[in-house]
């Protein structure tokens, strides 16, 4: 909790001072107050970022930096004196939500996205920054989120452990206060569950209900706003609702010059070409628009990750070929009545959309209905390629948000608030609970117990076992006897792509063998590869012997 703690005091500070040099720059503002700048300076610092990694490691140089530059701005504009006034009005109340926030936040990450995705994503930032072609090494990497391009920066000296999404709870909390949102409050608890680990999922979530606020509140400053938005999208696709609502607000209510959008266009051009960069297409893991870049990943390796997108829809309770033979009645019955809680939340979101569309059409007012145009564009595209939970969980808050925004005053606000904390934060701090009442929720098995070091020290696994192979010009390493590489020496390469590889005859080479840093690509294997594969995944199975 006490590394968390110094992670807030150093990177919130660090991010007011950036967006208020931003402010300085484009005399413009998010939005006015004290956690607009720090938003702001969330959005300048990942896009610097994001740029910077395109040419050197997001390493402990660019951290310092970047903090530097950011107290010199806090400490020069004195934004130390409206932080204080601003806690000294709500300090009890605030310290306690913080002492949530840091108690959650201390515990082992559970979410697999962590192991497979999140973590080796920031340690190649870290040590190399985008590589291009990094998905031909392992698939998933292709993604490289804005949100751990900016996890990344911070993790050398400021956030360690990989807190961020503490931090950012902290942000959102005093953004709560300040714009008195109390309707806010009540969705805090819930997102504790996202603590630990720098889960995209809880940023987009964050700035989506931040910007639904100002945006009905009639925020008019829409090149900023559009471009936030498109940042969101950048950070995860699936929240592509946002920019749509941002776009439509900006033309048809504020009626803004479509010059006003440039900045936005800007950050998805650059989205686009991180893409491209990594993955060989413009959005992560759709296969559209080949420009014929010779790193993209194989085709038959992007057909087995279609096929197993599908297979999660319908959470592994079907063979692909069931499903393909299931007729458009039986596609929806099967979805909406799987076993097991994600049955629950599939008809919670067609029942949420249903809510949504009856709400637009009674209120008949615009922005409402644009709201509700964007999530359903949204929800129709994640239902046509990967109909699975978390990629709509943002649609329940949005929903919640904008039924009840007017009527939850901060009295009820705050009771509801504290009842949520007792269930999430016992949630959190005794999970075998659910885990023996729900079996179907499988990550409560996987979250660990509270241990007294948590007080001071956030709770992390490590592992450090592995195997060192070599195959043509690349030596990489394997976990033993586990399926991620969360902290393996890099390059490494998870165990199932190893099999992968060997069945579709490619396997990952380096543009340059004695860089990796230029890149990587698929390859079609010699013989003698073949033979070395062979050797490897033989070695593999006989490890769990």
């Amino acid at each position: 909790m006490l590394f968390i703690l110094l992670a807030i005091i150093i990177i919130i500070p660090t991010l007011s001072g950036w967006g208020k040099l931003v402010e300085n720059c484009t005399l413009t503002q998010l939005f006015h107050g004290l956690t607009g700048k720090i938003f702001l300076g969330i959005f300048a610092v990942s896009i610097l970022w994001t740029v910077l990694s395109f040419f050197t490691p997001l390493n402990l140089t660019v951290e310092i930096l970047t903090i530097v530059l950011g107290l010199y701005y806090f400490f020069k504009e004195k934004l130390y004196l409206q932080l204080y006034q601003f806690t000294k009005k709500n300090s009890v109340f605030l310290a306690v939500s913080l002492l949530i926030i840091l108690f959650c936040g201390s515990f082992y990450p559970y979410i697999l996205d962590h192991f497979g995705y999140y973590f080796p994503s920031i340690q190649w930032l870290r040590e190399y920054g985008l590589v291009k072609g990094i998905s031909n090494l392992d698939l998933v990497l292709g993604q490289m989120s804005v949100w751990h391009i900016f996890q990344a920066g911070f993790s050398n000296f400021s956030d360690p452990f990989l807190r961020i999404n503490a931090v950012l709870l902290t942000v959102y909390l005093l953004y709560i206060i300040e714009k008195k949102s109390w309707i806010q409050l009540c969705f805090l608890p819930i997102l504790l569950l996202f603590s630990q680990s720098p889960s995209p999922d809880l940023p987009v979530i964050v700035f989506s209900l931040i910007l639904l606020n100002e945006i009905l509140s009639d925020n008019r400053n829409t090149n900023l706003l559009f471009a936030f938005s498109v940042f969101v999208f950048a950070i995860k696709p699936t929240m592509i609702w946002l920019p749509i609502l941002s776009f439509l607000y900006s033309i048809f209510i504020v009626k803004c010059q479509l010059k006003s959008l440039i900045p936005g266009i800007l950050v998805l051009f650059l989205f686009f070409f991180k893409n491209i960069w990594t993955f060989g297409y413009p959005v992560f893991p759709v296969a559209v628009l080949d420009f014929g870049f010779s790193w993209k990943p194989n085709a038959e390796l992007l057909k087995s990750s279609s096929e197993f997108a599908i297979l999660k829809t319908f959470d592994n309770q079907y063979t692909y070929q069931q499903i393909q033979e299931f007729s458009t009645l039986d596609y929806i019955k099967n979805w909406l009545f799987l076993a097991g809680i994600k049955s629950v939340f599939n008809i919670l979101f067609v029942f949420s959309l249903i809510i949504l569309i009856i709400f637009a059409f009674i209120k008949k007012n615009k922005i409402i209905t644009f709201i509700c145009i964007s999530i359903l564009i949204k929800s129709i595209l994640v239902l046509l390629f990967s109909a699975q939970y978390r990629f709509f969980i943002d649609v329940f808050f949005a929903v919640i948000f904008l039924l009840l925004f007017k009527y939850f005053d901060k009295k009820k606000s705050i009771t509801f608030y504290s009842f949520l904390c007792i269930i999430f934060v016992g949630f959190i701090t005794f999970p075998s609970l659910i885990a023996q009442s729900v079996p179907s929720y499988r990550m409560s098995s996987m979250m660990g117990t509270f241990e007294l070091k948590q007080l001071y020290k956030p709770s992390a696994y490590t592992y450090r076992k592995y195997h060192s192979f070599e195959t043509g010009n690349l030596k990489f390493n394997v976990s033993d006897k586990y399926p991620f590489n969360f902290d393996t020496p890099i390059p490494a390469i998870s165990e199932s792509f190893v099999f992968d590889y060997q069945k579709a005859g490619i396997f990952p080479q380096p543009i340059d063998k004695n860089d990796i840093r230029k890149g990587f690509i698929s390859k079609k294997m010699t013989p003698y590869e073949h033979t070395q594969v062979k050797i490897i995944t033989e070695k593999i199975k006989n490890s769990y012997k």
